[in-house]
């Protein structure tokens, strides 16, 4: 994966993380892999969190869509 989008992706992360601390939660990016696939690891409240799938479908994955087209 291109050096360019693996830092466009992590600017996002950083953008989307104060959201997520905010409620006593976190985001790390792990890895953007050579098909596009971004993996990421929920943190601290967010962790165990009932709505985590919701918060990663509805915030993380369609903000990363919006800024970075490729994955």
């Amino acid at each position: 994966m291109d050096a360019g989008i693996k830092e466009r992706v992590a600017a996002v992360i950083e953008e989307i993380r104060p959201y997520l601390q905010a409620d006593g939660g976190d985001i790390q990016l792990v890895e953007v892999e050579d098909d596009g696939t971004v993996k990421v690891r929920l943190r601290g409240a967010c962790a165990g969190c009932p709505g985590a799938q919701m918060t990663l479908r509805n915030g993380v994955e369609r903000k990363l869509k919006q800024d970075v087209p490729e994955v």
